[in-house]
């Protein structure tokens, strides 16, 4: 069981107050916490998975934990971080998003300690004069002291008022669910506060804040699905593997103490020999690629994935076991990579062509046109699939 103190420290960015967390963890009493999330998209990643491991540290020390769907609030869009504004989806794409999400929290979650509960189930019950009585206890300088609001003022992009509703939004699911203690990423912070500060309005309990890392994408850059470098969870294991092995040495150490449970001393002593030269990082990445795929496949399913991923890079082979696709006469590539499911979408396909990246047989494919053809086609450096016609 995870120690108190690594619960206010491990993966954490921030508590505030760090003097109430201490305070209500000290009385050892069950505490309600909680950890939103919209959903915007069908798949989740390791990003996601630290607040969600967050959530089951505190569900291992005997805490109630609540997962809240944002099924109204991905309606309006969270504008952090964002520097225009977001695209509304509809009712029914995020009741198709938050089926899945519920699915894949159960690779980390202890589902039969878990609340859920869906914030539509009172935000879309507000009347006009409740919703203006949740912007009384805001000013429109707060808002504006955000950090992507002043961007988008500063270059002249627009800022609707709903995106102004959002932090209200999710600071009145803290009323609703009156909790101790509110899970975020650390971009989350103002949203989070703005709970707190509602709590006190209407007399709830006291709540802190507990803000956890963000960790970037395979590249280095923000972890995000347009950048495809994601590590999914629902990712297999030769995929999840091989993502993992593609990170910069850096993103090392804040993967292993945000997403396994190895001791913290072994963490640290893997940032130190990478700091000092002394550990060649790709001996640490392959130790940590076979935590991670064994937390979200097994044991055996990670050395599997180790022994397939040696076989094409060490060795220069090729996968024993690949996907096969049957191309229609003058099927394009673009379009037999998308219908073999090998890459996302036509756009990631034609990029990587672009980029140099995919490959039939030995020879690299130059032309978004080419025309899909027998062979085994390597798409980027992990991704084989075995077209025929």
């Amino acid at each position: 069981m995870t120690s108190n103190d690594e619960l206010l420290t491990r993966a954490v960015s921030d508590v505030v107050p760090r003097a109430v967390a201490d305070s209500k963890l000290k009385t050892g009493e069950k505490m309600r916490i909680y950890f939103g999330i919209d959903p915007t998209g069908t798949k989740l990643h390791l990003g996601h998975s630290v607040p969600l491991r967050k959530m089951r540290a505190f569900q291992d020390a005997g805490h109630h934990v609540i997962l809240l769907i944002g099924s109204f609030t991905a309606m309006i869009g969270d504008p952090t971080g964002r520097d225009e504004m977001r695209q509304e989806l509809t009712a029914e794409d995020v009741k198709k998003n938050f089926e899945t999400y519920i699915e894949q929290a159960k690779l980390i979650l202890d589902m039969k300690k878990l609340e859920v509960r869906y914030n539509h189930e009172w935000l879309g019950k507000l009347s006009f004069k409740e919703i203006l009585g949740l912007t009384s206890h805001f000013t429109v300088q707060q808002m504006l002291k955000r950090d992507m609001f002043a961007k988008r003022l500063k270059e002249d992009n627009p800022i609707s008022v709903t995106e102004f509703m959002y932090p209200l939004m999710v600071g009145y699911d803290s009323v609703v669910l009156d909790v101790d203690c509110e899970i975020g990423g650390n971009d989350q912070l103002f949203n989070m506060l703005a709970g707190r500060t509602m709590q006190h309005a209407h007399k709830k309990r006291d709540k802190f804040v507990l803000t956890t890392k963000l960790i970037d994408g395979t590249d280095g850059r923000k972890m995000s699905k347009t950048y495809s470098n994601c590590v999914y969870l629902t990712d297999s294991a030769e995929e999840m593997y091989g993502r993992l092995l593609s990170m910069p040495d850096a993103l090392i150490p804040v993967y292993m103490e945000c997403c396994t449970d190895l001791p913290m001393t072994e963490v640290k002593a893997a940032e130190k020999a990478l700091k000092d030269g002394k550990e060649n990082p790709k001996n640490l990445k392959m130790r940590l690629a076979r935590e991670i795929v064994t937390i979200y496949h097994s044991a055996e399913a990670a050395k599997t994935a180790e022994a397939a991923f040696e076989n094409v890079f060490k060795n220069k082979g090729v996968p024993e076991d690949m996907p096969e696709y049957k191309a229609k006469k003058g099927e394009s590539l673009i379009d037999a990579l998308l219908g073999s499911g090998t890459v996302l979408s036509k756009s990631e396909a034609r990029r990587l062509i672009e980029q140099g990246g995919v490959k039939v047989g030995d020879v690299v494919v130059k032309s978004v046109d080419a025309k899909a053809e027998t062979g085994v086609v390597r798409v980027g450096k992990r991704k084989f699939v075995k077209i025929f016609l």
